[in-house]
């Protein structure tokens, strides 16, 4: 079952590659959707996917990489809104 989730990312998680860090996750964990950077200095994601691949591509996220410094995932159930790909927006 594809479920849908909005997540809100905070920490240094801007000016650090984390958009395209996100999509790369998104790319092997088969989760579409898409990630943009907010003007609070957070980072919003819409990820679609089976559950468990979206409980592997979240914890892969807050394990981020060395440029990566996630504090805290926000996470809220969304419609499913049918993307085929994951994007970054701008």
């Amino acid at each position: 079952m594809t479920i849908a989730k909005r997540l809100i990312v905070s920490g240094r998680v801007q000016g650090v590659g984390f958009r395209y860090f996100t999509q790369s996750t998104a790319l092997a964990y088969k989760v579409k959707g898409w990630v943009r950077n907010l003007s609070d200095g957070t980072v919003e994601i819409h990820a679609e996917a089976e559950e468990e691949q979206f409980d592997s591509f979240k914890q892969a996220l807050r394990d981020g990489n060395r440029f990566v410094g996630v504090e805290r995932i926000e996470e809220t159930d969304i419609a499913e809104e049918g993307h085929q790909k994951f994007d970054i927006r701008y």
